[in-house]
């Protein structure tokens, strides 16, 4: 089991992806950085999301998409010169009680340059460091990178991520022919905002993944339908709308 309280509430990219302001703050704070983090935790989540890539000087930076402002690609430019956050300075500054979901974003180039460049081998010893002192969880839609985590460590529950309304009936059976922790997929795949009737119920996917040792994740739900994932039995979402879901879940 990868999560004390069942269902755990995940910020995504900290306090919620964009530009944000949490109730009662004098300004916004910005997706994966320290500060939406933060106010992801004095909201009273335990869990935070961020999204992690590399750079031209083997860096590792927080950044959803593969490019900055203006259309750059991160991974061609040194991690001085994107402006991001360094993932080790991140880890450095929020406490050890807040536990991080690490959204690994690889690179095109991770097809060709030589191992030791790869993301997941860059990002290996920071999370050997980092699984000492916080928990952890690895996801990503790549499954090789997760692969050659789940042999290098194996302590760190690691989840796969599955792409807008991919099907359940593969991504189970996929994370657990893989011997992953868990299977991360969008709201979109669950049936709810797009109903198919080709699904089953999301409580009977919940249930054949839980057999097979897996915890559910479900990303970006809306907050009025919190309550409905909840009642499916997943054990974690990872949510924009912190305030609201957490008050739709109370």
């Amino acid at each position: 089991m990868i999560f004390e309280r069942s269902p755990a509430v995940i910020g995504h990219r900290g306090y919620g992806a964009g530009l944000l302001t949490p109730p009662g703050a004098a300004s916004p704070v910005a997706e994966n950085t320290l500060e939406s983090m933060l106010a992801a935790a004095a909201a009273g989540l335990s869990w935070v999301e961020i999204d992690v890539t590399r750079t031209a000087d083997d860096h590792l930076v927080l950044r959803h998409d593969p490019t900055v402002e203006g259309g750059d690609h991160i991974v061609d430019m040194p991690a001085d010169a994107s402006g991001l956050p360094l993932l080790t300075d991140i880890f450095d500054a929020l406490p050890a009680d807040i536990a991080v979901d690490v959204d690994v974003k690889t690179v095109l180039e991770d097809a060709v340059d030589a191992p030791s460049r790869r993301t997941g081998a860059l990002l290996l010893p920071v999370l050997k460091r980092e699984a000492r002192r916080r928990r952890l969880l690895v996801t990503s839609f790549d499954p090789a990178l997760l692969v050659f985590l789940r042999d290098e460590l194996p302590d760190v529950p690691l989840g796969l991520l599955t792409w807008l309304r991919f099907p359940m009936w593969h991504a189970v059976p996929a994370a657990a022919g893989l011997n992953l922790q868990a299977i991360a997929v969008h709201t979109g795949s669950c049936g709810f905002e797009h109903p198919d009737s080709r699904l089953r119920p999301l409580e009977h996917c919940v249930d054949v993944a839980h057999q097979a040792g897996l915890d559910v994740i479900a990303w970006c739900p809306a907050a009025a339908r919190a309550p409905d994932y909840a009642a499916a039995g997943v054990d974690a979402m990872v949510v924009n709308d912190v305030p609201g879901v957490l008050a739709a879940l109370a």
